[in-house]
């Protein structure tokens, strides 16, 4: 007996703009900041060459016919070894959606993708306080105490 998922994972391609924006959307909707993902949205050519270069990675979760999460990743190539590692920027499941396994099927696409590229690792950050991402992530990975610093571009001080 095999067991089927009620919600299936895509991987988006330079075509695939609708369904890159209802990713953005249900990113904002799902961090409570929906100006940021909807407000200022890059232009279609921008989303086109983002979808089709070799670095950024966007995976879906549809169920039903629609967008319910996704993830945003790029690969970066290392300078010290002929290398890549992979960092998730952006991962979320619409509200309604969670502890349904989504989160971590789309991490475990990931690794297929990463493993397909010769990455050595997936990270990821998480805030202090958001318990549910601490907690996924000490599940499928190893974790490592970091401080994140913002550096201001040209002189603004102000980081928002």
């Amino acid at each position: 007996m095999s067991f089927s998922r009620p919600f299936s994972i895509r991987l988006l391609k330079s075509e695939d703009l609708a369904l890159m924006e209802s990713m953005m959307t249900t990113f904002g909707k799902a961090f409570d900041d929906v100006e940021t993902y909807t407000a200022s949205r890059p232009s279609n050519a921008y989303l086109q060459r983002l979808l089709s270069s070799d670095y950024f990675i966007a995976l879906i979760a549809m169920k039903n016919g629609s967008v319910v999460g996704g993830i945003a990743a790029y690969e970066l190539q290392k300078f010290e070894q002929e290398r890549s590692e992979i960092y998730i920027y952006d991962l979320a499941v619409a509200q309604a959606h969670r502890r349904e396994g989504i989160a971590t099927a789309l991490i475990q696409e990931l690794k297929k993708i990463a493993a397909a590229r010769s990455s050595y690792v997936i990270f990821v950050q998480a805030d202090i306080g958001d318990e549910p991402a601490i907690a996924l992530y000490t599940k499928l990975g190893v974790r490592e105490e970091v401080l994140h610093f913002d550096i201001a571009v040209a002189g603004d001080d102000s980081i928002a």
